[in-house]
């Protein structure tokens, strides 16, 4: 599986929308800092289908540094999480997904095998391309 930049998304919206890759950038960039902003405010961000950005506390605990074995203390502090929502949940782990992702890492080994599924009740089947 590759990493997806910001730049390949642009790229790939403004293929499949027609849309100027600058403006798209820059909604997605203001999209970001607004994100952001609200986060650093104390704000959850529900977005339905998708998922929830928030911040959550995080409690003070003793650790260590590994350099010099001294036990310092990290302090309290406020961390960014997001959880997905049960759509993307369901999406990411459906059989065509798990699918999808097996024949990418097939097909970046260079193997001359792929899978298909036939249907959601059938088990899937081995074809070569």
């Amino acid at each position: 599986m590759a990493n997806i930049t910001k730049q390949a998304l642009i790229q790939e919206i403004a293929k499949s929308t027609g849309f100027v890759r600058n403006d798209i950038k820059t909604v997605i960039e203001q999209f970001l800092d607004l994100l952001a902003e609200k986060l650093i405010e104390g704000n959850t961000i529900e977005i339905r289908g998708f998922g929830t950005f928030a911040c959550k506390p995080r409690k003070a605990r003793p650790a260590r540094n590994p350099r010099t074995g001294e036990t310092v203390l990290i302090e309290e502090r406020m961390v960014p999480s997001f959880k997905f929502s049960n759509d993307i949940k369901d999406k990411i782990n459906s059989l065509e997904a798990i699918v999808e992702g097996v024949n990418a890492k097939l097909e970046s080994e260079g193997s001359d095998v792929m899978i298909a599924v036939q249907s959601q009740e059938s088990p899937t089947d081995i074809e070569s391309k």
